[in-house]
Formats: C-alpha cells, sequence, structure tokens
C-alpha cells in the first residue's frame, strides 16, 4: 500500500510514483487514488480481497483485548475486518488522503510512517501490512521498526503480492499486470497511472523464499508463509 521513507531523491511519470518510492511522491500518489480506491482494488483482484483481509485477521489469531497495529490501513477497511477479533485494532498510513477517505470507519486512525512509527516500545501484541510493505523504499529497516513497536512474543503477519507458483499461470499473471491491469483500473480508479507502479512493484518484488529470508534478518523468528490464490499473494508469519 502507501507508506514509505528514503533518503534520495524519486522521479514521478505523471501523478505516479517510482520504485525509488520517495514518501511524498508515495503517499501523494495514494492520496490521488484513494476516493475510488476500495472499489477498484475489489475489481483488480476480481472479489478475493475480501478473502485475503480474512485470512490475515485468522493468520494473526487475534484474542479480544490485545492491541493490534494494521499498519499500511489505507481507508481502514482492513482493520474493520481486524476488529471482528474483538481486539483493539488502530489504523496506520502515510496517506492522510486514504485515512480520510475511511474517515466514516468506527476505528482509531494515525497518520503515521512505517520508518518512523509513532508508537512507544513494545506496545502492541500483534501487528499486521497488507499490500504496503513493497511500498517501504528500505523495507527491511521498515520491518525492524515494527519489531519495535511490538511487544516480545508478538505476532506478525505481512500480506502482500508474490510470486504464482505455478508456472503458466505465473507467465498469464505477470501478463495481466503489466497489460490488463492498468486498462482495467482506467475504468474504475480515480489515478489510473498510479496502477502503472503497482504492476511495476510487484514484478520487482521478492520470492516468498526471499521475503522470509529478510523477516528473519530484521530479528523476527519462526518464519513461515501460506500462500493465497495460488501464489498471487503470500501471508507471511513471524514472531518476535
Amino acid at each position: 500500500m502507501k507508506v514509505g521513507s528514503v533518503s534520495g531523491v524519486a522521479t514521478t511519470h505523471g501523478t505516479r510514483a517510482t520504485l525509488d518510492k520517495q514518501p511524498r511522491e508515495v503517499a501523494s500518489m495514494f492520496d490521488d487514488v484513494a476516493e475510488r480506491y476500495d472499489l477498484t482494488n475489489t475489481v483488480l483482484s476480481f472479489g478475493q480481497d475480501k478473502g485475503w483481509r480474512k485470512a490475515t485477521r485468522e493468520a494473526l489469531d487475534l484474542k479480544p483485548g490485545e492491541k493490534v497495529l494494521d499498519l499500511a490501513a489505507g481507508t481502514g477497511v482492513s482493520t474493520v475486518e481486524l476488529g471482528r477479533s474483538g481486539a483493539w485494532c488502530v489504523a496506520t498510513d502515510f496517506s492522510k488522503g486514504m485515512l480520510k477517505a475511511g474517515h466514516a470507519r468506527n476505528v482509531p486512525m494515525v497518520a503515521g510512517d512505517a520508518m518512523n512509527l509513532p508508537y512507544a516500545d513494545d506496545v502492541f501484541d500483534a501487528a499486521t501490512i497488507s499490500f504496503g510493505l513493497r511500498n517501504v523504499s528500505d523495507f527491511e529497516a521498515g520491518l525492524r521498526e515494527i519489531a519495535r513497536v511490538t511487544k516480545p512474543g508478538g505476532r506478525l503477519v505481512v500480506s502482500e503480492f508474490s510470486t504464482p507458483v505455478f508456472s503458466p499461470f505465473r507467465t498469464v499473471y505477470m501478463e495481466y499486470l503489466m497489460k490488463a491491469l492498468p486498462q482495467v483500473a482506467r475504468a474504475v480508479s480515480s489515478n489510473p497511472d498510479a496502477y502503472v507502479y503497482l504492476a511495476e512493484s510487484i514484478r520487482a518484488w521478492p520470492t516468498q523464499e526471499e521475503l522470509a529470508r529478510k523477516i528473519e534478518a530484521a530479528g523476527w523468528k519462526n518464519v513461515k508463509w501460506r500462500n493465497l490464490t495460488g501464489g498471487v499473494v503470500a501471508l507471511h508469519y513471524a514472531t518476535r
């Protein structure tokens, strides 16, 4: 999704960020798509997004009363799903436009950068970042920052687009990303150019195995993953 920090300078193409992921440009890009973001996601995922959110909640195994960080929460639709567990969940996102678009949802919302979270050490029992780690310029540093605010023994679930495991399907999927996805976005998104960035960032993202190693190197333990929709999405689970 939308959070990030970087020391370098990025360029933009129209109203989409590049893979340099300069935070101001990434935030601006997601501000532009905020109004129709949830609808666009549902259309582009062929309605799979709801099931992915449910799987994330179930993987976290939340208990009533636990404190949960929902990072890259966008409009808060994922936070509402997490809250079905009875846990106290806070939506945090770098894009103020996304948070504003979801202001009617009855969840606490805090603007925050994944590289410098506005929380004290060891606050949360669990944390999740859905479709947003990919947009953090130094995502390994972001993983360390999430660990900082998570209690020892706390859980992490990263839900992210990944690499389909079936080779013929993987080929079709990559063609869809680069050709069909931007075209579909033009029909439903308020900023279709942003979905060119989406496709590029998915193609450049590490495989399931590579990401697991990165999570472990950032200080998390017991790292494992589960593929959803044939590997289009992967849930990576770890403990602090």
